[in-house]
């Protein structure tokens, strides 16, 4: 699976950019602040619908003007596919495949598998549970169209009882409707928890051995699925939360309140562990959802990593660097040294400076 182009109007601070990638490895380089970031979250939407910043469609697009476009051209098992995207300031987006309009983001979902690394991601382990509950539904919605409705069913359902609870306590006598919602809650949420349960399960057989590698065979990690509340008994603990609820106008039991546990050698290193030993545990998620997403789709993701590098010392760079392998890797950076120390190939290299690209030959046109 690769892109074979990306072609933007109005997008973020490009007023117009026609761009051929390479199937291997695409460099972006310049300085802070000139759109680097916005070749990889324009794929990163063509894949996904979504910005990987949780940005609005209307931030998307270019200041003074009230429409932007994304056409990306992905080539998939021997298959062509055009993916056009349509930006508005006060409408949804419009999406199309091959030219033909589709009407819900799972239509497009499992075209184009991306990986996203970023620094913030080193922090996912130190960070609150959201983060981590993110990682869990961006991966798993890209996978499992299945998982995607009941995801976006679970959340409207809980927002309608969170709403109800709080319009309880100005009329009681709605108190008679809240087992309408509470049927729905147990039955998406059930699902929700079995498959982020087999989820965990699947990438710890991936990231014990990748980890093991980096740590040169000195740290044993183990991720644990944390369910807020276990499926087999979701309904009676929903049961006995409702006076809780009730006073706090707000669920306080479910899958929204998940987390994941991560232990290197039985220690619960968001508590007790370095720095760098969560920073190394969070390159080597990221290295097992690249094998996770090559094991489920029997294909290749497209990597897209953002001025991570430069956060990485030197031994974590390289192995980054060298598990890259066969995958299309769209990369931001402000200097192109670790590259020419490691020796890493490059196959193209873009320079970009405020929001135009120029394409380089080889590094010694730099």
């Amino acid at each position: 699976m690769i892109i074979q182009s990306i072609e933007l109007n109005n997008f973020r601070n490009y007023e117009k950019l026609s761009l051929f990638l390479d199937p291997g490895t695409n460099i972006f380089y310049g300085d802070n602040a000139q759109g680097k970031t916005n070749i990889l979250e324009s794929a990163y939407l063509s894949g996904t619908t979504k910005s990987h910043k949780g940005s609005k469609d209307k931030e998307l697009i270019r200041f003074g003007e009230k429409e932007s476009h994304i056409r990306t051209i992905v080539r998939k098992n021997e298959k062509e596919y055009q993916i056009d995207m349509h930006l508005r300031q006060n409408r949804s987006k419009g999406i199309a495949v091959n030219k033909i309009p589709i009407k819900k983001a799972s239509e497009l979902f499992g075209i184009l598998n991306i990986v996203f690394f970023s620094p913030e991601d080193l922090n996912l382990i130190k960070n609150g549970p959201a983060e981590r509950r993110r990682f869990l539904d961006l991966e798993l919605c890209q996978l499992d169209k299945l998982y995607l409705a009941d995801l976006s069913r679970y959340n409207k359902i809980l927002n309608q009882r969170n709403k109800l609870l709080k319009d309880i306590y100005f009329r009681p006598e709605l108190l008679d409707t809240l087992p309408v919602w509470d049927m729905q809650l147990l039955e998406y949420g059930r699902r929700i928890i079995k498959s982020r349960k087999r989820f965990v399960e699947e990438l710890n057989e991936i990231i014990h051995e990748i980890h093991f590698r980096i740590s040169g065979g000195k740290e044993d990690l183990l991720i644990r699925y944390e369910a807020n509340v276990d499926d087999a008994v979701f309904e009676e603990e929903l049961e006995r939360a409702k006076k809780r609820d009730l006073k706090l106008c707000q669920t306080t039991v479910g899958p929204h309140r998940d987390d994941m546990l991560f232990s290197i050698n039985g220690i619960d290193i968001r508590k007790f562990g370095s720095q760098g030993q969560q920073r190394t545990s969070a390159l080597s998620l990221k290295l097992s959802e690249i094998e996770f997403v090559k094991k489920c789709i029997h294909d290749t993701p497209v990597l897209l990593l953002d001025d991570v590098l430069s956060e990485l010392d030197s031994n974590r760079q390289n192995y980054l660097l060298n598990s890259i392998g066969e995958i299309q890797t769209l990369i931001t950076c402000t200097g192109l040294d670790e590259f020419v120390k490691n020796r890493f190939h490059i196959n193209k290299i873009f320079q970009v400076v405020q929001g135009e690209i120029f394409e380089k030959t080889s590094l010694e046109e730099i």
